[in-house]
């Protein structure tokens, strides 16, 4: 008892309690996501129309369907979980059970927490891509931090199942299962980011005559201004790439520019000093 870590300052007959306490709470997250996202749906068909409402019904559509796919991630946990708990726990109660094995039990609590978070994080993002607030890449980033957060909770199921357990097969189906939904959120984000990009750039309609003629000479001068900055970051990288062929093979010469040793500094008066070696090339 003295030896056990006490990384949770808690109870050890509360650690039990706490770990359905958080499957729940994480249950309950991905149900109000879910809430969330049909309720942005109906906003966004209210609020928005032609290529805004289509990138935003296709992102929309897949954060429900990995929402959908995280649930039965977390349905099948806490199945795996009572499992583990029945098969290892033998005359000891639950609460004993989590106690002696706390340190997985905390894992499981920690990547369960996770899961909730990213859920939580996804939504969020996506109601400030919906109201134009909010930025593309914060999609993608959550999607990925949802795989990673599964791929933690399957880690720490796996400790302690058995390994010819029908529950774990069904569970690492499900990390497989977000997986390909998280990957089908960051495709569709990318490609909507592109669909209104190109709308927003090349949607002239409505512009007068004067106002295209002044655009057309805006853009002239960008072209002309990136032609330059191009032609100086060419000439930039040919003397980088001169240079690093002459450091890299003269071993004893090399090239004279910029290699000049530069004269030593006078030595004080009154004291004497060795005179300086001379510089490696």
């Amino acid at each position: 008892q003295e030896l056990r870590p006490k990384s949770l300052d808690i109870k050890q007959e509360e650690l039990g309690d706490m770990v359905e306490k958080e499957m729940a709470s994480t249950s309950a997250a991905i149900e109000d996501a879910v809430r969330r996202i049909e309720e942005m749906m109906s906003q966004a068909r209210n609020e928005s129309s032609g290529v805004q409402l289509e990138v935003n019904e296709r992102i929309l559509n897949s954060c429900t369907d990995l929402m959908k796919a995280i649930r039965l991630l977390v349905m099948t946990s806490t199945s795996l979980q009572k499992e583990i708990v029945e098969s290892g726990r033998g005359a000891a109660t639950t609460q004993e059970f989590y106690a002696k094995n706390s340190r997985w039990t905390e894992g499981l609590i920690s990547a369960s927490k996770a899961v909730g978070w990213g859920a939580t994080q996804l939504v969020e993002a996506a109601d400030r891509v919906v109201l134009r607030t909010g930025k593309y890449e914060e999609l993608i980033v959550c999607s990925h931090e949802i795989a990673a957060s599964t791929a933690q909770l399957v880690a720490a199921s796996k400790v302690k199942a058995d390994k010819s357990s029908r529950n774990l097969g069904k569970l690492q189906e499900c990390s497989r299962g977000v997986n390909e939904m998280a990957a089908n959120v960051v495709a569709s984000t990318r490609s909507g980011q592109e669909q209104i990009e190109e709308k927003d750039t090349m949607d002239f309609s409505g512009m007068s005559l004067i106002k295209l003629k002044k655009e057309e000479m805006e853009a002239q001068v960008k072209v002309l201004e990136l032609e330059k900055r191009l032609e100086g970051e060419r000439l930039r990288l040919g003397e980088l790439r001169r240079r690093h062929y002459a450091l890299a093979g003269g071993c004893g010469g090399g090239d004279d520019e910029g290699d000049e040793a530069k004269p030593a500094p006078a030595p004080r008066r009154g004291i004497l000093k060795k005179p300086p070696l001379a510089q490696k090339p």
